[in-house]
């Protein structure tokens, strides 16, 4: 159930409309458990066969959680926590990367006896679960928090099942930690006025992102360029390039605007999770604004675990190179992102050993005179804008290998752009513009857009109702014959 479909729409609809109405006549237990099943059905509508996971998986965690609470042996505590990370990741690795682990011990086996790899379909799993990577972070985290003591067990068995699965988040994310939703679930559910026109304009800023950006980019630019890059130019292949990062860009924070305005408008409030990640001024910075839901939960979940930055300046390099290799693999059974990864890994260890380094000669009394010189504002400006220019295109290479299905696929690309050809007849003006918009939008200044939102807040609700409709007008028009999955969904 797309979040960009009629049926979404009208999906949602009734869930709000019964959500209120049973908190008016109700009460707010009857609303939980309706939106439970609601979330169950919604989580169904894709595949059935996998409901039984997630309350499974849902179930083992809160148990678990409320026994480490209980216990008091260190040892015992442990041997619980291990259990359930355990368990989550097995689920994930079975679920996601069997077939991958099959297929790479099939190449091993070919190269080392030269018989041709295979693999039996009899031992793959046919399709993974939707949303498992992001549903089994989320319960697997509460756990741990509660191993931490930065949790108490929640009471609720059923308030932990609606964290676990509430429609919103469940499928692509954002990854909502469970301080940040649970008091939520216990809190008398309220809405208004200016939390529903909020969330109104998330939900259409959401789909003209979705519709009218990205999808009008993947299918008239980007799909066909990174499909047969030998067929266009290097200035066309180079667009395609600046094109996928504005398609994913669009496409993701246009899922996660939905999603939060879609809770907003049930009363319950999600974290940000976009914020302008192409105007970061390094990498560092890129991964403080890019999926912060993910970031942050790697962040505090490996990297300081394994360390952080709390050893020596090489341990550090290697706990960032963990860190990205593995959340490079989160997105996908795929050497290429793997490879995504490891690229982040190697850009936030040099922008890490840069900063490191400038902070030493600082503080050596070096380089005065150049500290004082790039101190002024006439050269901050142009050192910090070449700072953002060289993390985008940093940044757009690696989305390169985030997108190729094979890596000679991604060298046709880069090759093809190696030939400096700048013929265009497949850059239209209007692609170009939509390509410019996409892009130039991250440079709006945040007043401007904030000035936006209060505006349509504050507008009466006849010329809401108005604006919504002329919006709605334009995603018909640009609305392609069949809805264009979400790209996070894969993952």
């Amino acid at each position: 159930m797309l979040f960009n479909t009629l049926r979404y729409a009208e999906f949602f609809a009734a869930v709000f409309v019964g959500s209120w109405a049973l908190v008016r006549y109700a009460g707010a237990w009857p609303r939980l458990v309706f939106l439970l099943l609601v979330s169950y059905g919604f989580y169904a509508a894709w595949d059935w066969r996998y409901l039984p996971l997630i309350f499974a998986s849902s179930t083992v965690d809160f148990l678990l959680a409320r026994a480490i609470a209980r216990e008091e042996r260190p040892r015992a505590r442990r041997a619980m926590l291990i259990a359930t990370v355990a368990l989550n990741l097995g689920f994930l690795g079975f679920f996601k990367y069997w077939n991958f682990a099959l297929e790479n011990a099939a190449a091993l086996r070919a190269l080392l006896t030269g018989e041709p790899a295979s693999v039996g379909h009899a031992f793959r799993v046919l399709l993974p679960p939707v949303g498992i990577s992001f549903f089994t972070f989320e319960s697997m985290s509460y756990v741990v928090d509660v191993y931490r003591g930065e949790l108490p067990p929640h009471k609720s068995y059923l308030r932990y099942l609606l964290f676990v699965a509430f429609f919103p988040h469940l499928v692509a994310g954002p990854i909502v930690r469970p301080r940040d939703l649970l008091p939520q679930f216990e809190r008398a559910p309220s809405l208004t006025l200016e939390e529903g026109g909020e969330g109104l304009f998330l939900v259409a800023i959401g789909l003209v992102k979705k519709v009218v950006l990205s999808d009008q980019l993947a299918l008239n630019l980007v799909d066909r360029v990174f499909e047969r890059p030998e067929n266009y130019s290097a200035l066309e292949v180079l667009a395609g390039v600046y094109g996928y990062a504005a398609q994913i860009y669009c496409d993701f924070s246009g899922y996660t605007d939905i999603a939060i305005g879609s809770a907003l408008l049930l009363g319950v409030r999600f974290p940000k999770n976009f914020d302008a990640p192409y105007k970061a001024h390094n990498l560092a910075d890129f991964w403080r604004r890019w999926h912060i839901s993910l970031s942050t939960w790697l962040r505090d979940y490996l990297y300081i675990p394994l360390g952080g930055n709390r050893g020596s300046e090489l341990a550090t390099y290697r706990n960032l190179m963990i860190t990205m290799l593995l959340g490079g693999l989160w997105h996908g059974a795929s050497w290429n992102f793997v490879f995504w990864g490891f690229l982040h890994g190697l850009g936030l260890a040099v922008t890490r050993a840069f900063q490191r380094a400038v902070q030493r000669r600082r503080s050596a009394g070096e380089g005065e005179r150049g500290a004082a010189t790039a101190g002024s504002p006439l050269s901050r400006v142009p050192l910090r804008a070449l700072c953002v220019l060289l993390t985008f295109h940093y940044v757009c290479f690696a989305w390169i290998f985030f997108r190729v299905p094979t890596f000679s696929h991604a060298v046709l690309i880069l090759r093809q752009i190696g030939t400096l050809t700048t013929f265009h007849p497949n850059l239209p003006p209007v692609l170009v513009a939509l390509l410019g918009v996409a892009l130039l939008s991250h440079y709006v200044p945040e007043r401007l857009y904030e000035r936006a939102r209060g505006a349509f807040i504050a507008a009466p609700a006849p010329v809401q109702g108005a604006l919504l409709f002329l919006v709605a007008i334009g995603l018909h028009e640009a609305a392609s014959a069949a809805a264009v999955p979400f790209v996070y969904f894969q993952f």
